[in-house]
């Protein structure tokens, strides 16, 4: 299992201006968070909970379709493209970066075992679409096209493109170069998709996009390009039995919860950094960002009071930011909580050549850069501590599909667990949708003229 050190969150260590007695909060909030776990346990499989996805791991037969439908498409595609935005791309992104071989689109076919690059076009762009368009064959190219509500501008105008090329290269064929993951029943994109007969994989009811990786919108790409899906849905399993654990003390995903909400509400440290120490974690970061992000930043908590609740979430990479943002973190403001993901046991091993002994980076030579960046991680953590700035250490034994599903989920949970301690709606965007109700009425969407006229007139004043 993943382990969560905590230590350098503690007063005894970073001082009482800055850290928190941990043995004493634990105690102190062990009846709130066991009731919080217990809850969350007991409403996931009651409609309009928003928490199906906490039985994501359990859906075989999903997997099953799944695992089905990409061995009927292998040998056929060189290419996967990914249309979706936010939920339905950062998930899959983060994932295909972190398991897949490093430059995966860049080796060859053999390098690849015959499997397809696969590529995410999760922005609107116009010079990346284009830029996209012109290296990809797109006869030979599988377009998964994903967005539950089937109608999200950003995906369907991407789709809207891309299937007229398809039609007008393959004819009536152009239908088996797409594949769609929608809702069960509604929308635009079910629709179109039945009444086109194209094969189709559904977002489940009451699982949000940000929480929807464990469903068919990770799992059909996984598939596609080869990933062990099994593998990922034993460690969302393994991972959720774990945190039905109503013990603080036992329940990585609760300790992480609380300490970073005291933080925030406790100690003013309402910035919450994500640094994962490999470049294959990376993308972690960026799913993370809209993880927490628009989880827990709420104007109004459940009793209608304003609140502004939210800790800001912050992506960083070592040791790459090391050289630009630990010096902030530092000596800047003490606002802020930083975790670390820190790789035990890397796939490969990269030594340091024994030359230049002669030389001030002599001392290099014979190391391996596996362990040069673990001594990174471990330099950073203590002198962040040095400067009584608190870190948390997530520690992956390797990174493989197992052990990133554990991550995910568990920081999922972590986030289900912090809405209910800012007591806020966890599940819900409301002010995502007024930008998508704002962009609609000035793209001329039917029964949005009355919001097309309102915000003319605030445009023009400002």
């Amino acid at each position: 299992m993943i382990k969560l050190n905590y230590k350098n969150t503690d007063a005894m260590i970073i001082g009482n201006e800055n850290g928190l007695n941990i043995a004493e909060e634990f105690s102190n909030y062990k009846d709130r968070i066991a009731e919080i776990i217990k809850n969350l346990n007991q409403r996931k499989d009651k409609p309009g909970q928003w928490l199906q996805w906490m039985n994501l791991g359990y859906n075989e037969e999903t997997v099953w379709y799944v695992k089905e439908f990409a061995s009927m498409v292998k040998g056929r595609f060189d290419n996967i493209l990914v249309l979706g935005i936010g939920g339905s791309a950062l998930g899959g992104i983060a994932v295909t970066e972190a398991l897949l071989k490093p430059y995966w689109n860049l080796l060859t076919p053999e390098q690849r075992n015959g499997l397809p690059r696969i590529f995410f076009l999760d922005n609107i762009d116009p010079d990346s679409i284009n830029g996209i368009l012109e290296i990809l064959d797109l006869k030979k190219t599988l377009v998964n096209v994903i967005t539950k509500s089937g109608d999200t501008a950003e995906t369907m105008s991407q789709y809207m493109i891309i299937k007229d090329i398809l039609e007008k290269e393959l004819g009536d064929d152009y239908r088996k170069n797409i594949v769609a993951t929608t809702d069960k029943k509604m929308g635009i994109l079910r629709q179109l998709a039945d009444q086109e007969g194209y094969k189709t994989f559904v977002v489940p009811d009451d699982v949000g996009g940000r929480f929807s990786i464990f469903s068919a919108v990770g799992l059909v790409p996984f598939a596609l390009v080869g990933l062990d899906i099994d593998q990922i849905i034993n460690g969302v399993k393994d991972m959720d039995l774990a945190l039905k654990n109503t013990d603080i003390n036992q329940n990585i995903a609760a300790q992480g919860a609380l300490i970073q909400y005291l933080m925030d509400t406790k100690l003013g440290k309402n910035l919450s950094v994500m640094m994962p120490y490999s470049s294959r974690l990376k993308y972690v970061s960026d799913w993370y960002v809209q993880l927490w992000a628009e989880s827990l930043g709420k104007e109004v908590n459940n009793n209608g009071e304003k609140v502004n609740a939210g800790p800001t979430p912050i992506k960083a990479l070592g040791a790459t930011d090391q050289h630009s943002q630990i010096q902030l973190y530092n000596e800047g403001p003490n606002n802020k909580i930083i975790t670390f993901i820190r790789v035990e046991n890397f796939d490969t091993t990269l030594e340091i050549p024994k030359i230049f002994e002669y030389t001030g980076i002599g001392y290099l030579g014979g190391k391996t850069i596996n362990d040069l960046i673990n001594a990174e991680a471990d330099s950073t953590r203590v002198a962040l501590s040095d400067y009584s700035r608190p870190t948390m250490t997530i520690s992956l034994e390797k990174v493989d599909e197992y052990n990133v599903a554990q991550l995910l989920y568990m920081l999922e949970v972590q986030t289900a667990i912090a809405g209910e301690l800012y007591n806020i709606n966890t599940f819900n965007q409301p002010g995502v949708e007024q930008a998508k109700n704002y962009t609609y009425a000035l793209m001329g969407r039917a029964g949005f003229e009355e919001s097309a006229q309102t915000l003319q007139s605030k445009m023009m004043a400002l």
